[in-house]
């Protein structure tokens, strides 16, 4: 079995596989006389095909254990999706680069407490996997008549550790 230890996630580590969505953003500004800051454009949300339409839902993950196997990961053709934690706890990203229709080397982050992810169409990931308790999240997903979800499983699976300190 192969492993990977997850690194921080960093606008600049992630930013071949897709958006970090955080407050550390240079577009912000004050709105409502003043009373809100507003972080705007963090990611475009992409939604292509037959009565396509962006979605947003609130997703209720369970923790996996770690080190965690993984044997799976999807990717969305027909829209992105991003997921944007709703309590400031770390959760696991793993991401890969399309390999002629498979995976290639997977890549896992932690994200910092209040960070969150948008996936680009295609991009291959794993499952929504919080560390250490539940957690919600808000989804800014796509609906759409296709099919929008491609699933690989590993004839080898990995091993995903995480950071001193976190496991």
């Amino acid at each position: 079995m192969k492993t990977l230890t997850a690194c921080p996630l960093t606008r600049e580590t992630f930013a071949a596989f897709g958006d970090v969505l955080d407050m550390d953003w240079p577009n912000h500004y004050p709105i409502n006389a003043g009373k809100c800051e507003r972080y705007h454009d963090l990611a475009t949300a992409e939604a292509v095909g037959t009565d396509a339409r962006v979605i947003l839902s609130i997703f209720r993950a369970t923790p996996y254990a770690f080190p965690l196997t993984l044997d799976m990961m999807e990717r969305h053709p027909f829209g992105s999706q991003a997921f944007m934690p709703l309590s400031p706890r770390p959760f696991l990203v793993v991401v890969a680069h399309d390999a002629d229709g498979t995976p290639g080397t997977p890549h896992a982050f932690v994200t910092a407490p209040g960070q969150g992810v948008n996936y680009p169409r295609n991009l291959w990931h794993a499952v929504l996997t919080p560390i250490g308790a539940p957690q919600d999240f808000l989804v800014v997903d796509r609906a759409g008549k296709e099919k929008n979800l491609e699933e690989h499983h590993f004839a080898e699976p990995w091993t995903i550790t995480l950071p001193e300190g976190l496991a």
